[in-house]
């Protein structure tokens, strides 16, 4: 689990605009920032907010500029006219100031864009239930451990090739209601436990799960908290990950096609019974999928 951009001014305005206006992406000063518009043809839609991505402007380059935020690698997508880095805000951010660096590929020092994470209060569920599925047991948090240690090697994968800018839309990956929100946090007994940081879809046992969009398997297991698990990477630090399957029916290095079956609705993990649970990772911050979706 706001609509703000933040793009720079630059010189081309005029060129921007008779290139690249219909695409809704022409540069604004920081003082319209609340009035920029969104473009419902856009994805990933803006969303300054933790949880969300933000938009921001490198302006042109001849080259694709490198970005970072902090030692993480960014997406930047565009063409020599604009360049633009998509960046996940993580859901533990504080709203404020926050920046990015960018290098340019021909050479000069490294230059600062800021931008504005503004505040979200995400719904909260507070739930009664037995003392002892709240707390871990030394084993199960050992293998808790053993699984965060892999799982961060495979967060943090960055490869090309990149997206298309034009094919972010993505489809989701099974049919269903939303069950549950991303951003969602619950308190047990009084513990509070970290934000949902996916969406639920209820399904039926066995219903067929799908990839999202273009990608490349980095990862499938059964873990203690999600189940039968498949990572897809989508290219420049995009990824991808569905939980809770009855079935994996692909392996690591199969390269899937939108919409091409990976695996199967079910209620394994730490669940209550039958959902799926999808998750957009975006350099290494787990964001909103519904971001990426039409509706």
């Amino acid at each position: 689990m706001p609509t703000n951009h933040h793009l720079l001014n630059h010189p081309l305005l005029t060129r921007r605009s008779a290139l690249l206006g219909g695409l809704g992406l022409l540069t604004l000063p920081a003082t319209h920032l609340a009035a920029a518009p969104q473009h419902s043809d856009l994805w990933p839609q803006a969303s300054q907010v933790p949880g969300g991505i933000a938009r921001l402007s490198l302006g042109p380059a001849a080259a694709r500029p490198v970005a970072h935020a902090g030692d993480v690698p960014l997406l930047v997508l565009g063409d020599v006219v604009e360049w633009t880095a998509l960046v996940g805000i993580p859901l533990a951010a504080t709203p404020g100031e926050a920046s990015i660096t960018v290098q340019a590929n021909q050479g000069g020092g490294p230059r600062q864009i800021s931008y504005t994470v503004a505040p979200k209060r995400y719904s909260e569920q507070r739930l009664k239930v037995a003392p002892g599925t709240v707390d871990l047991s030394p084993e199960d948090a050992a293998r808790y451990e053993r699984e965060r240690v892999h799982l961060a090697a495979v967060m943090a994968t960055f490869s090309d090739p990149l997206p298309l800018a034009s094919a972010l839309r993505m489809q989701v990956p099974t049919p269903g209601r939303r069950s549950s929100s991303f951003g969602l946090r619950r308190v047990f007994n009084g513990q509070a436990r970290n934000p949902h940081s996916g969406m639920d879809i209820a399904a039926g046992t066995g219903t067929k799960v799908a990839a999202p969009l273009p990608g490349r398997v980095i990862d499938t297991g059964d873990y203690f908290f999600n189940g039968n698990t498949v990572w897809l990477d989508h290219g420049g630090g995009l990824l991808s990950m569905v939980c809770h399957l009855s079935a994996i029916d692909v392996q690591p290095g199969d390269v899937l096609k939108t919409g091409e079956r990976l695996g199967a609705v079910g209620a394994t993990g730490r669940v209550t019974g039958p959902h799926l649970h999808w998750g957009v990772m975006l350099n290494r911050a787990m964001v909103d999928p519904a971001l990426f979706l039409a509706t």
